[in-house]
């Protein structure tokens, strides 16, 4: 039985939780006056440019999104943080790279254009490929992943299964660097995706490009979170997840494959990481072994500041780092080059504010 908290603790929490509301009013205040400060009386940019912010925000944030529902599927199953998902994504990426470079490559001429490649002939089916091995990929790495790393050690102390996670994550890291060299990759799309290309919209007297590519990446994003949700909610799978995740003695009792359930759940989430890798690769256009470690660690933000463990808190807190990211400095008037500052102080202020994330943090009674 529970022991009761006593009077003098119930004060002290009490205390600790005003000291981090009136640290955040002051911090909110004070960010709000200078938002408004830059935006409404500066006014160094119109609103042409704030919608093209806003734009890539909603493009970013929907790939950090699917990235970390990755972490908190994990995190639901096995109480861990995967640090060695943004290189699973990374795989991801050079899967889609190595694709179209290949199909590029295919001769597929016509009549009217001798010169036209399998890629630029097909490219529907190029990119449909594309995805269909950078999936594969990172959904085979997720599944060994916890098979040879994290399988063994699933009854050691969570500190052991983090250190192992860091250790995997350089290992692919540097294991990607020797077979494909640490130069960064220029990933030629098929020509309907061209990055330069798009539609055209007059805001405030102003052209604004909506680019194929991040449209593309967009809808996608959302599909796959929409679907991902639909699984874990209305399918045989996703109950069998929900009750792993909740106490796995006792979904082991009641005939669930835990071993089973948390290979398919890394086989889930690499999935979605070499989706995201994928798109990240079509809409930047840059690949190489470190292009996994930086938008790793900011979905891992993006879930922590959603509630780890709640997947529409990971996705709620993928959207909004990724338009904090692009709109953050202009609103802040800062260089662009703080971008990464400004998400992580977010992630901190909401920490100190509501420390179990946006949508609060899922709690099975195991961790309880």
């Amino acid at each position: 039985m529970d022991k009761p908290i006593s009077t003098s603790t119930h004060n002290k929490l009490r205390l600790e939780r005003y000291i981090r509301t009136a640290i955040g009013i002051v911090i909110s205040a004070f960010l709000f006056w200078r938002i408004y400060n830059v935006v409404v009386l500066q006014q160094h940019f119109g609103a042409d440019t704030w919608v093209r912010f806003g734009l890539s925000g909603l493009i970013l944030g929907g790939m950090y999104a699917l990235i970390a529902i990755g972490y908190t599927l994990v995190y639901g199953i096995m109480f861990m943080i995967n640090f060695a998902h943004g290189e699973v994504m990374m795989l991801g990426a050079f899967g889609g790279y190595f694709t179209f470079e290949i199909l590029r490559f295919i001769p597929a001429p016509t009549t009217a254009s001798p010169d036209l490649n399998f890629l630029n002939a097909n490219p529907f089916l190029s990119v449909l490929l594309a995805f269909v091995v950078g999936i594969t990929i990172s959904a085979t790495a997720g599944f060994y992943l916890e098979k040879i790393a994290y399988r063994p050690l699933r009854n050691a102390p969570r500190l052991i299964l983090l250190i192992t996670a860091i250790g995997a994550s350089t290992i692919l890291q540097n294991l990607a660097m020797l077979l494909f060299g640490p130069q960064r990759k220029n990933v030629v799309n098929p020509d309907v995706l061209d990055r330069a290309a798009g539609w055209v919209i007059n805001v405030g007297g102003n052209d604004v490009l909506i680019s194929y590519t991040g449209v593309f990446s967009l809808v996608l994003s959302t599909l796959l979170m929409i679907g991902l949700f639909i699984l874990v909610q209305r399918t045989k799978l996703g109950r069998a997840m929900r009750a792993v995740a909740q106490d796995k003695n006792t979904a082991f009792l009641m005939g669930v494959d835990v071993n089973d359930v948390v290979s398919k759940t890394f086989i889930i989430s690499g999935a979605l990481a070499g989706a995201a890798g994928v798109m990240w690769s079509i809409h930047m256009g840059l690949v190489n072994h470190f292009t996994g470690f930086l938008p790793g660690i900011k979905a891992f933000t993006a879930a922590v500041m959603g509630g780890i463990g709640n997947i529409p808190g990971a996705m709620l807190g993928g959207i909004l780092l990724g338009v904090i990211e692009a709109i953050g400095p202009a609103g802040m008037g800062i260089d662009f080059q703080l971008k990464d500052v400004i998400a992580f102080s977010i992630l901190v202020l909401v920490l100190i504010v509501r420390p179990s994330g946006i949508l609060g943090e899922k709690l099975s009674e195991e961790k309880l």
